[in-house]
């Protein structure tokens, strides 16, 4: 038995393994009072990315798959 649910692509347990280490980075920085790395964490625009790619997927899919800008 895998440690994924079935359907889960090769890499999403290292995604996270790749998140959790950079957060750990950026708390153990703050805590020295070093500077945060940047580009390590994703931030506000990140998000606001992926809900307009959602949202051009949803409005694709519901015009039969076409072409949609974002």
């Amino acid at each position: 038995m895998g440690r994924v649910p079935a359907g889960h692509p090769e890499g999403f347990l290292e995604a996270f393994g790749n998140l959790y280490s950079a957060a750990a980075d950026a708390i153990l920085a703050h805590e020295r009072g070093e500077p945060k790395p940047l580009g390590l964490l994703p931030g506000v625009a990140d998000g606001i990315a992926g809900m307009r790619f959602i949202s051009a997927a949803l409005r694709s899919s519901q015009a039969g798959g076409v072409w949609t800008a974002l």
